[in-house]
């Protein structure tokens, strides 16, 4: 059914990075979701109101909420699809993270409506009257919301969308919340048992731990999230792969959504290179490679010296120094300028992300001790960069 669905409604759908296949995937989504959670959460509303059962309610109360979930999914992806403006030149990607964090606060909302009903429902408990119907309606409305789950999971694993993994978490809790009930009702049926209340805040619970879970993973490419190993190891892999870049440090990836990320890395070229032919070799790479990864890669050349034998002697002194320092930290753009009465050593190192300008300060501090250590005349020129990557 899912690849039905999406063979007659999206267009191009092996191409999820184009704009306007990811909004067709989008509004699939959304319009099967609201058909679904209407007709789901008339249904338990109303059965819900026959029975007594405020659980039940509650549940399809949730399922008419999720309507409001589908259409943020919807305007999400409209707007996420937009082209760049003048106003917003990296594109309107991040709306689906802003969307994902609506749904995020909507789940949370019924989380708390849903324990304060259920709480009310334990000081002041009613007579639940469940049928063998309203229990077969149960058990068809958690099949329709694992199916919805599946549906959604498979195109936010296609698409790479945090908006669709939001849905996806929804759908499950609302699986588990009205398999609560169904077992609340069954019970109630065959034992006379009334743990309508009790089940209630389980419900709410679970409802309250998913919101915050989804709230948790959204906030995070919104604050600013470093890229994965696997796509900094990938890039750097392919930019290596390019005869003439001997080296690459400085890699910056700036995520601005989905199909928006826009990456910049330093390659390390020979000093004596043809600067023609070694310009040539970059701009082939940032064009390949950007286009195989789908993102904006932009390269900058910085010599090394390579044939001088003092100054790899020393380089390699001053490795050895940095990693005695902190294991964790890395150099590079290495440069010896000789004068009279002293040699600069100017160079840059690299400090795990969340390193303080206290800290930076004493790394330095503690490298230019042991490059006195060498020879006194050795005067160190440092500049401290970040490890925006968090990979080694």
């Amino acid at each position: 059914m899912t690849k039905l669905l999406i063979r007659l409604f999206v267009k191009d759908r092996d191409n999820p990075t184009d704009s306007r296949v990811r909004e067709a995937y989008g509004r699939l989504a959304g319009l099967v979701g609201i058909a679904c959670n209407i007709l789901l959460g008339g249904v338990k509303f109303t059965l819900g109101a026959l029975t007594g059962s405020i659980a039940m309610q509650a549940d399809g109360v949730n399922n008419l909420s999720d309507v409001g979930s589908n259409l943020v999914t919807l305007i999400g992806f409209h707007m996420a699809g937009k082209p760049a403006d003048k106003e917003h030149p990296y594109g309107h990607a991040r709306v689906e993270y802003i969307a994902a964090l609506i749904i995020s606060f909507l789940i949370l909302l019924v989380g708390v409506e849903l324990g304060k009903e259920s709480v009310f429902k334990i000081i002041d408990p009613k007579p639940v009257a469940f049928t063998v119907a309203s229990m077969f309606a149960l058990v068809l409305s958690i099949l329709a919301k694992l199916w919805l789950g599946r549906f959604t999971a498979y195109i936010g694993r296609h698409i790479h969308s945090s908006t669709m993994s939001a849905a996806t978490a929804d759908s499950m809790c609302d699986v588990i919340s009205t398999g609560a009930i169904l077992l609340c009702a069954i019970l109630s049926y065959f034992k006379g048992w009334n743990l309508d209340g009790y089940v209630g805040v389980l419900v709410a619970g679970f409802v309250l731990y998913s919101g915050i879970g989804i709230l948790r993973d959204t906030i995070s490419p919104l604050l600013g999230e470093a890229p994965s190993p696997e796509m900094v190891g990938e890039l750097s892999e392919r930019l290596l792969s390019y005869g003439g870049i001997c080296g690459l440090h400085d890699i910056m990836v700036h995520n601005y959504g989905p199909g928006r990320v826009i990456a910049s890395a330093h390659a390390e070229v020979r000093a004596d290179a043809d600067i023609v032919a070694i310009h040539e070799i970059i701009d082939r790479a940032e064009r390949e490679v950007g286009e195989k990864m789908g993102i904006l890669l932009t390269i900058h050349l910085d010599p090394v010296e390579t044939d001088d034998t003092r100054t790899g002697t020393v380089r390699a002194q001053v490795g050895e120094i940095v990693r005695a320092v902190d294991s964790r930290l890395r150099f590079h753009d290495f440069r010896m300028v000789s004068g009279e009465k002293q040699t600069n050593l100017i160079f840059d190192i690299v400090v795990p992300a969340g390193t303080d300008a206290a800290q930076a300060g004493r790394y330095k501090s503690s490298i230019r001790e042991g490059v006195k250590g060498i020879d006194p005349s050795y005067v160190c020129v440092i500049d401290v960069d970040v490890d925006y990557c968090g990979v080694r």
